[in-house]
């Protein structure tokens, strides 16, 4: 299908207005066989009456004045037949000129469209006779080339000739009372809208001065006696119900008129405003199609198209009938490493929805698929992955301080099977930077806008372009962006340059539009929608299993992305495995009952506490005092389909929803869900369709195998899952042993734990050096294998192509060698995944093998041997990982959860050394050793408890204080943990006075 580009609506919704409304296309009216009948009858009727009628007079009865000046006598004559035929003669001459001068006047009115009709004086019923008949007249004329439409559009692009769908408000019966007229009102304009998009566009390359083409006028007429004109009469001769005078009013509201006054009040207008009228109106002479009339003077449709850019696409109302529509693009520099070949599949840009997996060279016979779902999702594998790491550091912090069953030690599980593809995919199709940057472009527009005291516009949607920019698509124009935001396509378009948002700082601010959860791509582009905006019920059709995919990538994204704050995600029927991804954010109800009672009580709190804080809504709440802590979105996913009964109290339900800042996306299988007020579909394909909004995506998914895989990384990482945890149980093995003996001695160390050293290879060339180095680090740090997009991915986030990566590989084998065996010492297993040789030794892996040991091998049995080898493990440690790592190297390490290994591991090797050697009262060799653990680890607050400890057992109270001046003065404005002021006041408990003193 076309893609639309077009921008917002030409008809407003007021924003508190329900938004219960089922939009339903609807034929455009043609005109029937009865309209030609009428029209011909009009004619006929005007035919005997204005030329009939005076040359009936003139042919039989004549002239009836007399032929002189009336004497006397005359006066004084009997009245005879003739004479009062004569009377009645003149009497008709002068209704005949009074009827047709009010056909003329009608007729001039019809035709040039200027102003209101005039009034003829005396008129009354004639001229309104006069103008049934010439609009019925008129009204085929009028309407003609609606019978060959597409013919004042031939040579214009396809969009241009689409015909325009209407749109016809749709009552919702069963929703409560008191609305059931409101939601008639606010009947969904949407599919006109949309219709009218393409047309639009069309016209607006063409130059035309008409911004709508099929929107249809009324000029309010003049009072005729004591009647006088109303919108409540307009809506009902026009709209078949006077009841939806509300509709006239919003689409004309605090619009500028003709005579330069503004439409305030329903019951106050003036005669020859115009009023634009909903796309479903009718109503012969009183209804002004500019484009489609060619009655209708140049005058006039200028007039009525200064009129309509004073609509909804101007200024805007905040109503509900938005299209989202594709921002136009900038062309994407071509990229100065390699400019001519394109990244190619291998390694895929994150963002472009294009990649999939390719094999290395010489590994055909191999499986390299990983899970496109997750390669090509690039937010939410950055979330996925930064909440995986959040949740393995945690666990290991847990571990470490006893708090789930006595359980130590600081490896996670190995993931393994379709667990540790979805962790490749993850790691490969991550876009952690196009996140950050989307978060703190977002904080700084509301920054900025705050500091200019502005309100946060309204934001439908945003698009993150391949070459980096943001474009967000607002529900109205809201004046020029702060700086550097640049205004796009047209006024309902801010755009950010990638290299503009690449100098915004971190902002002290709320997340403004935390509701924004991409739906897929399209050219190149990704589509945000933001679902709490959205004025009304957000459907999905589509099969049962594909909306269940899109659900769960939508619930997936929105509990782990990184550009909002606090978010409650409410999933029914669906998802009860997806709550381990966010457990503090995700909820899970088993049916609708559930679902109404606790959003029916969440729905009354939110407006209730808007209404005290006075705020319109919770966009408008965000930018307060209290934007940290209040306005939170809560997003309810529905994936079953409702029923009847159902869907008519969640209709009900989202009325206000949009402005609560509560977002409902809800599974269907047909296209009729009331209260919808946008509706999509995901095809088998994977296609993501929404007619209405001119959208045509490729969907953004996460099937149930994924979706699996996904859960398995999060619950193996939680240790309050673990069935087996329990006090006593032995730590996880470290993936990869070191034979600690003489015998073991490696053919190839390298020192990871301080500045990068390589002992046993020669040094590669200068130019490749780098390259090779990383390459080794991130092999060394993953024993258990690294998948080669993985691998690519890491050393060039932005792509590579398949033989600049074949080549790096092929001279890291050469570089490595072999065995003296044969046996190459970078190898590829069975999976496909890089492997190196035993042979090949890191510090790390040495420093794990010997605390192993020390814990849980030959130490448990052997003092002595615990000692030696703590001792040795403790001298390994040289500083940081890859203290010396060049800038902007090695950016793949923020993926890795090593940082917050190591610290552990140091520190858990120190303190069990700090154990030894105060079970002999050597209390200065367990100081020194947790000195040395420190450095490595100063935050870890086991290493001072036990320090204090170790101290207070010198018996000098002067190094005591001194050590608690020194904690004082390291813990800063915060202050010391509760935990170590505890253990002071045992220790020491004349601390305080010491830090008074000081101070």
């Amino acid at each position: 299908m076309p893609r639309r580009r077009t921008t917002s609506s030409s008809s407003s919704t007021a924003p508190s207005a329900p938004r219960n409304r089922t939009p339903q296309p609807v034929r455009v009216r043609r005109r029937s066989f009865g309209d030609f009948v009428k029209a011909f009858l009009a004619f006929l009727v005007l035919l005997v009456l204005v030329v009939g009628v005076p040359l009936a007079l003139a042919t039989q009865i004549g002239w009836p004045l007399p032929d002189g000046a009336p004497s006397l006598d005359w006066l004084q004559r009997e009245i005879t037949v003739q004479t009062f035929l004569h009377i009645l003669t003149v009497i008709v001459w002068f209704a005949w000129a009074q009827f047709t001068a009010c056909v003329l006047v009608e007729v001039k009115a019809a035709l040039s469209g200027v102003g209101v009709p005039g009034r003829v004086p005396g008129s009354g019923p004639s001229q309104l006779l006069a103008r049934q008949l010439v609009a019925a007249l008129l009204l085929v004329g009028a309407t003609a080339a609606s019978l060959t439409p597409g013919l004042s559009q031939l040579g214009q692009s396809l969009e241009g000739n689409q015909k325009p769908s209407v749109a016809a408000a749709q009552q919702t019966p069963g929703i409560f009372a008191q609305q059931q007229e409101q939601a008639a009102a606010t009947a969904n304009a949407l599919a006109e809208q949309a219709g009218q998009a393409g047309q639009d566009a069309a016209r607006a390359d063409g130059g035309s001065s008409a911004a709508h083409g099929d929107t249809k006028y009324y000029r309010i007429q003049p009072p005729e006696g004591r009647h006088h004109d109303s919108l409540w009469e307009v809506a009902e001769r026009h709209l078949g119900d006077g009841r939806r005078y509300k509709e006239i009013f919003e689409l004309n509201k605090d619009r500028v008129q003709p005579d330069g006054s503004r439409l305030s009040e329903a019951s106050l207008i003036r005669p020859g405003w115009i009023m634009e009228m909903p796309g479903d109106a009718r109503g012969g002479e009183l209804v002004e199609m500019p484009d489609e009339a060619p009655n209708v003077s140049e005058q006039v449709q200028q007039q009525i198209s200064d009129y309509a850019r004073t609509g909804d696409h101007a200024q805007g109302s905040g109503g509900g009938d938005a299209q989202v529509s594709l921002p136009e693009q900038r062309p994407a520099p071509a990229s100065p490493a390699n400019p001519i070949n394109p990244v190619t599949p291998a390694t895929p840009v994150p963002g472009t929805g294009g990649e999939h997996a390719a094999p290395v060279a010489g590994q055909e016979g191999h499986s390299f698929g990983l899970p496109e779902a997750l390669l090509t999702a690039p937010l939410l594998a950055a979330g996925l992955l930064g909440a995986l790491g959040r949740r393995r550091r945690q666990a290991m912090w847990q571990s470490a301080l006893g708090a789930v069953g006595g359980r130590r030690g600081m490896e996670p599980p190995t993931p393994t099977g379709d667990a540790q593809d979805a962790q490749d995919a993850l790691l490969v199709g991550a876009d952690p930077e196009g996140v950050r940057l989307l978060d703190r472009s977002l904080r700084g527009l509301a920054a900025s806008l705050a500091a200019e005291s502005r309100p946060l516009p309204v934001v439908y949607a945003a698009w993150m372009s391949g070459n980096g920019d943001l474009h967000l698509q607002l529900a109205q124009p809201a004046g020029k962006p702060p700086t550097p935001w640049q205004q796009g396509q047209d006024q309902t378009f801010w755009m950010l340059a990638r290299s503009d948002a690449e100098g915004y700082e971190e902002a002290e601010t709320a997340a403004p539009y935390p509701g924004l959860v991409s739906l897929g791509t399209m050219d190149d582009s990704r589509l945000l929608l933001n679902l709490e905006a959205v004025p009304g019920i957000v459907s999905l059709g589509g099969t049962e299993a594909d909306r269940a995919a899109v659900f769960a990538s939508v619930a997936a994204e929105l509990a782990t992305n990184g550009w909002s704050d606090r978010m409650t995600i409410t999933l029914v029927g669906f998802g009860d495995d997806l709550t381990p991804l966010a457990p503090n954010r995700i909820r899970h109800l088993d049916g609708f009952e559930d679902l109404f009672e606790t959003m029916s009580a969440e729905t009354r709190q939110r407006r209730g506490a808007l209404g005290a804080a006075g705020h319109d809504s919770v966009l408008t709440g965000r930018t307060g005092p209290a934007q940290h802590t209040r306005w939170a979105p809560h997003l309810v996913l529905l994936a079953a389909q409702p029923s009847d009964d159902d869907a008519l109290r969640l209709a009900e339900l989202a009325a206000d929803a949009g402005r609560l800042g509560i977002g409902y996306l809800v599974g269907t299988q047909g296209t009729d869900l009331p209260g919808a007020a946008w509706e999509m579909e995901i095809t088998r394909e994977g296609r993501l369709l929404a007619p209405l909004l001119g959208l045509e995506l490729d969907a953004q998914m996460l099937p149930t195998a994924q979706r699996r895989a996904v859960v398995e990384l999060f619950t193996d990482a939680d240790p309050g899952s673990d069935p087996e945890g329990g006090p006593g149980r032995p730590a996880n093995a470290p993936p990869f042993l070191v034979d600690i003996s003489e015998q073991g001695r490696p053919a190839v160390y390298a020192r990871l734990v301080g500045s990068y050293e390589i002992i046993g290879l020669d040094t590669p060339d200068g130019e490749r050096s780098a390259l090779l180095h990383e390459a080794l680090a991130l092999l060394l740090l993953h024993r258990e294998g690294v998948h080669p997009r993985v691998l690519s991915s890491a050393l060039w986030p932005r792509g590579v192509t398949a033989d600049v990566r074949d080549a790096l590989l092929e001279r890291l084998r050469t570089w490595l060698g072999s065995d003296p065996d044969g046996t190459p010492r970078l190898a590829t297993d069975a999976t496909g995944r890089l492997t190196l040789a035993k042979s090949v030794v890191s510090d790390l892996d040495v420093l794990r093998s010997l605390y192993y040991e020390a814990t849980q091998g030959r130490g448990v049995d052997s003092r002595q041997v615990r000692g030696r080898l703590l001792t040795d493990a403790l001298v390994l440690v040289r500083g940081p990982l890859l203290a010396d790592r060049p800038e902007g190297r090695y950016r793949w390490l923020t993926h890795e959860i090593v940082d917050a290994q190591l610290p552990l591991l140091v520190a858990d090797t120190g303190l069990a050394l700090s154990e030894f050697h105060l079970e002999r009262d050597r209390a200065e060799k367990a100081i020194e050793a947790l000195n040395a653990a420190l450095r490595t680890a100063p935050a870890d607050e086991r290493l001072w408890h036990e320090l204090l400890r170790a101290t207070h057992t010198t018996g000098d109270p002067d190094r005591l204080r001194a050590l608690a001046a020194d904690l004082v003065d390291r813990s800063g404005a915060r202050g010391l943990p509760p935990r170590t002021e505890a253990l002071l006041d045992e220790l020491l408990p004349t601390w305080r006075e010491g830090v008074s003193a000081a101070g």
